[in-house]
């Protein structure tokens, strides 16, 4: 260590001289040097060996042309306005007490080229004859003035625009410099200022530099579109391609470059929506080919769906009519001409409906009307059809305290029908159906109510529940060989659904069976009364037991009570009921009323009525709650003790109506199948307006049934004619529509406006296979009462008549 100390030790004799590091200095920084007077001519008095270098004169030509004189230089070289523009600045440098000066300029040399230099001079406190001494040095920045040139030019001859933009880490854009046609474009206020149009348009497309947002701050290559707004007020297309150049304070700057592609881009859209338009015409083809090819299936299917129920009713007319003596033969086939006219009429009402659907005529009504009603309805088609095929059917109620409802109750019945009748042919014997009805939310205004139809049934493929809804579709062409239908079921039930304001759900899986799940809201009545009339406090001290297997319907009862002010108690089984009844009666607390189902699953109902009885005795009243048909069991539950029947799904009016015979009010409930009579028609006369000779034939002898006369006529005219000859004699007027000479329409207008004494008042009633609604409301605009839509339903023909007749008698 010591010996290299030694060895390193610089003689204390040496002596490096200052020209001899002043040299090297200048030789290492190879930049020209000189020192000048401010004279008027900037005498040259020293300068280093790249000053001459540069210019490209040697020093003893320069001093010997020159003398030392930068102005004759200047003028040598013909760049006087090159000398001015110097001498300019460096007298503003002097005279503005500067400590120097800079600038840039081109200098010419020996060989007549140019070099671009960047004078930077220093003033300094040393004067000569009197003038001060700058010192000066002269950098050659030719390469980066060229390059910069090429880059401009290059800036400027790009078909679009180039700016450099500066992107923090909040993701703001701020634009650093940008070419000339950047700024024709934008603005001047472009580059820099945070309100300019090209700021605008940084946020106008902010959505698209947001899905860049993670290339952006990490410096990566960019690609997108832009849609920007100009100075000229048009909007252009353009492809953005970007680069980060460099990185200011961990953020990244990138230069990016601005094709603009408004014309590719219009031309692109017109291609793409050509495209688009032959991929919408092609697949337009191929839903037509496949509807025309649906369509084609469902008219063969429909051949043979309406076939099949004609020949039952023609073969069964044929067989009646060679048995006509065999009164039991004879009922047999009038049953089934029934059965096959009912089916025939379902299969044209879902053509109809589908047919309305599709033309955007199905309209929904707004009217009054009961659940019970509809529900009663539903389940009195469906419990003899599920029985008759081995099923358990079973409507539970939840949650439910509103069943006085505005809206159309007539599509409700045709939905829950619907998907109840899909349940019925798709369910094996054994099988299971229920339909659930759920109050699942209501205000003072609406009620929701939530029908869930499910069955233990074949199920279906996931793949086809996708089509489900679509017109004319079954899973496959055996589902309609096997169960028969038209495939618009379906279809015409979502269509409701859509219609009514609601929504349908379906979950199913093969061989598991299907859930049908349909949320509905309605109206409530505005002068809605209270289900229990004011005679609730009468039936408040009774003590009732409920019997039943199935614990929601105990349980749904039971709050049906509490609402009326019942305390009840519920057992599950037919012993247990028993078993309740007898220790109450040891206790002297015998019950009032006693609910038992028909259906126990230790004992059947009647064994439980007749062993209530025996203990109760003649106090008690026992009521049959079933969801059957009752008729086959009526007399043996009677005999047994029973005081009366109640329908399932049990509902709150029509549980007070059975308790109020507990009152002595009477009983209310009538057995279904019963005809109501009407006593009130016998007597009446009504003028009948029918064309067609069967259907008058059909319509005198339903009339002559009730008691009522039928005085006819073949059209319009002969019913005017008849109505101003004797209008005084008939209390009705029942009016075909679509008759010969005169429709029905005319004839009406013409019997209000008739001047006739009757001719505004007496009831005149649509009778007519015009079944649509549109159609209901031409007939109220004739001035028509009311409206019954072919096949007539006898028992409603009756009420309608009943009605009309008692208004009549009160006016």
């Amino acid at each position: 260590m010591e010996e290299h100390e030694k060895e390193c030790t610089v003689p204390d004799n040496y002596e490096m001289s200052a020209g001899y590091e002043y040299d090297t200095l200048m030789r290492l920084l190879g930049v020209s040097v000189s020192k000048h007077m401010l004279d008027d001519r900037f005498t040259l008095i020293w300068a280093n060996d790249f000053y001459y270098e540069l210019i490209g004169w040697p020093k003893d030509e320069y001093e010997a042309a020159f003398h030392n004189r930068p102005d004759l230089y200047y003028q040598y070289h013909d760049s006087q306005k090159k000398w001015e523009k110097l001498s300019e600045t460096v007298l503003n440098a002097v005279s503005s007490g500067q400590n120097g000066y800079h600038m840039v300029s081109r200098i010419r040399r020996k060989d007549g080229n140019y070099v671009w230099v960047q004078f930077s001079a220093q003033f300094s406190d040393e004067y000569i004859n009197g003038h001060q001494v700058a010192y000066s040095v002269l950098t050659n920045i030719d390469d980066l003035i060229r390059a910069q040139k090429e880059q401009s030019v290059t800036y400027e001859n790009i078909p679009g625009f180039v700016t450099k933009y500066r992107i923090d880490q909040e993701f703001n854009f701020q634009a650093l410099e940008g070419n000339d046609r950047f700024m024709e474009y934008f603005g001047n206020d472009a580059v820099g200022s945070g309100s300019s149009l090209s700021q605008r348009n940084i946020h106008s497309n902010m959505d698209t530099l947001l899905e860049q947002k993670d290339r952006i701050l990490e410096g990566k290559p960019l690609h997108f579109l832009m849609n920007v707004k100009i100075l000229k007020e048009q909007t252009l297309w353009l492809q953005v391609n970007a680069s980060c150049i460099e990185w200011q304070d961990g953020c990244p700057v990138y230069l990016a470059v601005f094709t603009d592609i408004t014309d590719v881009t219009e031309l692109r859209e017109i291609q793409r929506k050509l495209t688009e338009q032959a991929a919408a015409l092609k697949d337009a083809l191929t839903v037509a080919e496949q509807a025309n090819k649906a369509k084609t299936e469902f008219l063969s299917r429909m051949s043979h769906e309406i076939r099949t129920p004609m020949n039952a009713i023609i073969g069964m007319t044929t067989i009646a009519a060679a048995y006509i003596d065999d009164r039991q033969r004879v009922s047999d086939c009038l049953e089934k001409i029934g059965y096959s006219s009912k089916h025939l009429m379902t299969l044209i009402n879902d053509i109809l409906d589908m047919s309305k659907i599709s033309e955007g005529k199905m309209k929904i009504a707004h009217e009054p009307f009961q659940l019970e009603t509809v529900v009663e309805s539903v389940s009195s088609i469906v419990y003899p059809q599920a029985s008759d095929k081995g099923l358990v059917f079973t409507v539970p109620l939840a949650d439910l305290t509103d069943t006085s409802l505005v809206g159309d109750s007539l599509r409700l019945n045709q939905i829950l029908l619907n998907l109840l009748s899909n349940a019925l042919k798709f369910t094996p014997e054994g099988g299971s159906i229920r339909m659930e009805i759920r109050q699942i939310k209501k205000n003072s205004d609406t009620v929701c109510l939530r029908f869930t139809v499910s069955d233990t049934g074949i199920g279906m493929a996931d793949e086809f529940i996708s089509n489900l809804f679509h017109p004319f579709e079954q899973e496959d062409a055996s589902t309609s060989q096997k169960y028969g239908g038209t495939g618009l079921g379906m279809s015409i039930t979502k269509n409701l659904v859509t219609l009514m304001g609601g929504t349908i759900s379906v979950k199913s899986k093969p061989g598991k069976g299907t859930t049908f799940t349909v949320e509905l809201e309605f109206d409530k009545p505005a002068d809605q009364r209270s289900v229990i009339p004011k005679k609730q406090h009468m039936i408040e001290s009774l003590k009732v037991l409920i019997a039943d297997d199935d614990r929601d319907s105990c349980i749904h009862t039971s709050l049906l009570l509490k609402n009326m002010g019942i305390i009840s108690d519920w057992v599950l089984s037919g012993n247990d009921c028993v078993r309740k009844v007898q220790d109450a009666h040891n206790r002297e607390k015998d019950y009032d009323v006693c609910l038992i189902d028909w259906k126990l699953p230790d004992i059947n109902g009647i064994e439980v009525t007749k062993r209530v009885r025996n203990i109760a005795g003649p106090d008690t009243t026992i009521i049959i709650i079933t969801a059957y048909d009752w008729m086959s069991i009526e007399e043996s539950a009677l005999n047994a003790g029973a005081d009366s029947f109640l329908a399932k799904p049990v509902f709150a009016s029509s549980l007070y109506n059975s308790l109020l015979s507990v009152t002595g009010i009477g009983k209310t409930v009538r057995t279904p199948g019963e005809m109501t009579q009407h006593p009130e028609l016998a007597e009446c006369r009504v003028l009948l307006a029918e064309d067609n000779e069967l259907n008058r034939e059909i319509a005198v002898e339903l009339l002559r049934m009730a008691g009522i006369t039928a005085d006819c006529a073949k059209n319009g005219e002969e019913a005017v004619k008849k109505f101003l000859e004797n209008g005084e004699a008939y209390d009705l007027i029942l009016m075909d529509v679509q008759m010969p000479v005169m429709n029905g329409y005319q004839a009406t207008e013409i019997i209000r406006n008739s001047g006739q004494k009757h001719g505004k008042t007496i009831p005149i009633i649509a009778m007519t296979a015009n079944a649509f609604r549109e159609d209901v409301m031409k007939s109220d605009e004739a001035g028509m009462n009311r409206h019954l839509a072919k096949p007539i339903d006898p028992e409603l023909l009756y009420q309608t008549l009943a009605e009309e007749a008692a208004k009549k008698r009160h006016s």
